[in-house]
């Protein structure tokens, strides 16, 4: 049904369950009851179900904080507060709410409960409502919630004007102190991490760079990015709330260091195995890249973190991981590529979002990527981004950096089945639109379900069929068949589904390339170039005692 419907349907069945719009007159002595009212201290006074809220930083109508929520399943990411209340008194309810179906209430007023609602608002709308408290009322529950199936919402600056019941209204806040303590750690050629101590009642920082504001955080902690090499800056940071911004800090001066460049990479076999390697400890075995498992061609390091400016990548090497230092981690990147490997950086995942989608996010990641490429060595990168991409801006990106990086760019990608069904999609526009510097798309052939193949039919994940006919897409699509890689879990942990045997995978390379081990579909032609097989994760296969590379590299450096 259309949303116009789902929300009278809302109306009608919950009708308890939403907030009416009203106004009331406020008396002198009158004064907001809710407390936290701006989540600028977090959850206090709060609670929301099933863990469906989270108070963030960005969008926020004043101060340094919303709630945000997000309906999921049956649960419509409900919020509450319990407020003192005043016997026989009127008090006006009111939020500000964007994003997603929004729900303004209050219960256990003792006389009539009261609801107001709004659909979808891309901007901040306030939402308002009255209600009288019964003669023995000295607490009513006000909440907020979204709706089943829809987008998350927003709520700031909540309001229960009316007249004090004995608990009062939260304090006015005062201007915080100067952040004291202010150094920097180690930098790289292009980032300086700074940290100081925390102001009590701040709710954010300014951080400064050669007295212009760099970068605004919640914690008492960052990294200042996108910086010049062998480069002296200085930095001040400063503390806000509501009531306003403390002075600066002392100044404190650091120099970026100087870069190394890398050189060109080895390049990368005719048949190559892929793998992504974890940056990050999931229940996995852990990993340094040294210990990746030498049937491996290409390891795609996961992932590259995105900064507040869109476009822009940076590193961050997970402590989990278990490397003594940065410089550690980069010696293994030399040594990687000293023994014929490619290291590459790995942009998105399941969780990451990098916008591109502008010139200048397009020159931003460029510029970002080719600075961790010559910080770190890396060969190259790999787009894995599974939250939408814009083909045209991707693909000016990936000019820009092939420009910088010249022709021993290793550049893969690791779509969804679903991002490369047709040419029409964003991911084939984009793969095609660089196929002159692309190596390798490594599709996943997993978390999917079915799919039609090649011949219209549809296949069942998990078959030689399906790698085969889902394959043919990309090679009639235009897709050279060295730049074709069959991409599979590792082990039946490594994904939700989709995993299949290396013996299913083996057959479904001798089919593309040499014509035997087919399933019912067969191609019309034989591909012996083609490129390989890609796994998530060499983690998971090392949990697995590496049976998948030991079974399907052999096989794979074996293909005519």
């Amino acid at each position: 049904m259309d949303r116009t419907t789902r929300a009278a349907l809302a109306l009608a069945v919950g009708a308890g369950l939403v907030f009416a719009v009203g106004t009331g007159t406020a008396q002198a002595a009158d004064v907001n009851v809710a407390k936290n009212a701006g989540f600028e201290n977090g959850f206090a006074n709060w609670a929301c179900s099933a863990g469906s809220g989270t108070v963030v930083s960005s969008p926020v109508r004043t101060g340094a904080g919303a709630l945000r929520a997000t309906p999921a399943g049956l649960d419509n990411a409900k919020c509450t507060q319990t407020v003192t209340v005043k016997p026989s008194s009127t008090y006006t309810l009111s939020a500000w709410v964007q994003g997603g179906y929004a729900y303004l209430g209050a219960t256990g007023t003792g006389t009539t409960d009261v609801s107001t609602w709004t659909p979808d608002s891309a901007g901040w709308k306030q939402l308002t409502t009255t209600f009288t408290t019964g003669a023995n009322t000295t607490s009513v529950q006000i909440y907020t919630h979204g709706w089943y199936g829809t987008a998350a919402y927003s709520v700031d600056d909540v309001s229960v004007f009316g007249p004090d019941g004995g608990g009062g209204t939260d304090p006015q806040p005062t201007i915080p102190a100067v952040p004291a303590g202010l150094a920097a750690g180690t930098p790289t050629s292009s980032s300086v991490p700074l940290s100081w101590g925390a102001v009590s009642n701040a709710t954010g920082y300014k951080v400064y760079k050669d007295g212009a504001l760099a970068t605004t955080v919640n914690s008492a902690s960052a990294t200042v990015t996108g910086l010049t090499a062998n480069t002296t800056y200085q930095f001040q940071v400063s503390a806000t709330n509501a009531a306003g911004e403390s002075a600066k800090s002392a100044v404190v001066s650091a120099k970026t260091a100087q870069v190394t460049d890398p050189g060109p990479g080895p390049a990368v076999p005719k048949h190559a195995l892929t793998g992504y390697w974890q940056n990050f400890d999931n229940g996995a075995a852990k990993q340094k890249l040294r210990d990746v498992q030498a049937q491996y061609d290409i390891i795609a390091v996961s992932f590259a973190d995105a900064t507040t400016t869109a476009g822009q990548l940076t590193f961050n090497l997970d402590p989990a991981v278990g490397y003594a230092s940065v410089a550690d981690f980069k010696a293994d990147v030399a040594a990687k590529k000293a023994a014929g490997k490619s290291v590459i950086l790995s942009v998105g995942g399941e969780k990451g979002n990098v916008t591109i989608n502008s010139d200048a996010s397009a020159t931003a990641f460029a510029d970002s990527a080719y600075a961790l490429m010559q910080e770190y060595g890396f060969n190259g990168v790999d787009i894995d981004l599974e939250h939408g991409i814009n083909s045209t801006y991707l693909t000016k990106a990936l000019r820009q950096l092939s420009a910088k990086a010249g022709s021993s760019l290793v550049l893969t990608m690791a779509p969804q089945t679903i991002d490369m069904q047709s040419t029409g999609t964003e991911y084939f526009k984009t793969a095609l639109a660089v196929k002159d510097i692309l190596t390798v798309v490594n599709m996943q052939y997993y978390n999917s379900g079915s799919m039609l193949g090649c011949d219209g039919k549809v296949y069942s994940q998990g078959s030689v069929d399906f790698l085969t006919a889902l394959a043919c897409i990309q090679l009639q699509g235009g897709l050279d068949a060295s730049q074709i890689g069959l991409g599979v879990p590792a082990s039946t942990r490594g994904a939700g589904s989709g995993y299949v045997d290396p013996q299913i995978v083996k057959n479904a390379l001798d089919c593309l390339a040499k014509g035997t081990g087919c399933g019912s579909f067969k191609p019309s032609q034989t591909y012996p170039n083609i490129r390989g097989a890609m796994t998530w994760s060499t983690n998971w296969d090392a949990t697995a005692g590496n049976a998948w590379s030991n079974a399907v590299g052999p096989h794979v450096h074996g293909l005519p």
